[in-house]
């Protein structure tokens, strides 16, 4: 079996790609940028993942492709605010793109897409649910990937589906190169704007820190697999968001910062008797919040287990535990603290000296 020497890396800037690039050397690593080159990359090409030829001219598309030896597409629109319009632009078109330029190169694509794939079912607006003010729209998202993941399936091209469930900071340090949906969350409840979460107490919440994603999409690159799907998940050992919030409480207490319990309440109850009587009053602002709290949150209410294939890939011997999983949340809320400067100084702490 070819070692592989060459890799191509869309969305290096990303939070999956930023963590990747080291798991793959000694891999030449090309980063596909748009703009600003990837100091971490061995290598930047200026180009555009939603243009034919990835933007490029064809001399040095063509060069391209005759040394690349695997393909892995982290580029995407991962947000919920965007638009229809925008997200299946970088998520489909951007998609086909870079499966055209898997064939040409005649490579093996690693395509990172989305657990919640398997929960397009439990959005709002899937459920018959209002939607409110909500600026955060899962569903075109969730489309988008779902149509993308179809895309590398009828090309033919030797593919690998990836799918990650929320990505968090670095297990040991909860390093991250941009805050996501849950960091979000965490920090209204660190700084007690969260007095209630639409979620029963016993929903778990699957997120997995960006150090075993990357590792274990290295993994799958260096195995030279070229087919089937892969779960990048906590599955069974993902936390209850009781236990979760349980945990940004006792961190919250080592960091010097008081947080409050939110009541966590089924959503049935908050359209029923809730949001009429305390949320339709607030000014638009505030309901449009707590309507993308509702979206993003539906996400998780009472959903069923995701697999995980951890534990079955070769530099990831084991699958996460319960343990792991909710240590990696206290780093990434202790490093989350300090980058949002929600810890007070040492001095200013109750009982600490002068």
């Amino acid at each position: 079996m070819t070692a592989v020497r060459t890799v191509l890396l869309t969305g290096a800037s990303g939070v999956v790609g930023t963590a990747l690039i080291p798991e793959l050397a000694p891999a030449h690593v090309v980063a596909l940028v748009h703009r600003t080159p990837c100091a971490d990359a061995t290598e930047s090409v200026v180009g555009d993942v939603t243009a034919p030829r990835l933007g490029l001219a064809p001399a040095d598309y063509a060069s391209l492709a005759a040394r690349v030896d695997a393909v892995v597409h982290c580029a995407a629109h991962t947000g919920f605010s965007g638009g229809r319009q925008v997200t299946e632009d970088v998520n489909i078109a951007g998609t086909e793109a870079v499966v055209a330029f898997a064939a040409d190169a005649g490579a093996p694509l690693y395509y990172v897409s989305t657990a919640f794939v398997a929960r397009t079912e439990l959005t709002r607006r899937s459920l018959g649910r209002g939607t409110g003010d909500a600026s955060a729209r899962p569903e075109d998202y969730l489309d988008s990937k779902r149509m993308a993941e179809q895309v590398v399936r009828d090309s033919g091209v030797p593919a690998v589906l990836i799918r990650p469930s929320v990505v968090i900071g670095d297990s040991q340090t909860g390093a991250i190169s941009r805050f996501q949906g849950l960091h979000g969350i965490s920090t209204v409840l660190l700084r007690n704007l969260l007095p209630l979460m639409p979620m029963p107490a016993t929903s778990r919440l699957d997120f997995v820190p960006c150090d075993v994603v990357a590792r274990a999409i290295a993994s799958l690159v260096f195995d030279r697999q070229s087919e089937g799907e892969v779960w990048i998940t906590a599955g069974r050992a993902a936390p209850t968001i009781e236990v979760t919030i349980d945990t940004a409480v006792s961190v919250g207490a080592e960091l010097g910062i008081k947080v409050n319990r939110p009541r966590m309440v089924e959503p049935e109850m908050v359209d029923r008797l809730i949001r009429p009587v305390f949320i339709d009053p607030l000014p638009p602002p505030a309901r449009r919040r707590f309507d993308d709290l509702l979206a993003m949150t539906a996400l998780f209410v009472n959903a069923p287990v995701f697999p995980s294939t951890l534990g079955q890939l070769p530099r990831q011997p084991t699958a996460l535990t319960a343990e792991q999983v909710t240590d990696a949340y206290r780093a990434s809320l202790i490093y989350l603290a300090h980058a949002k400067k929600l810890v007070a100084p040492v001095a200013a702490r109750v009982g600490a000296p002068a």
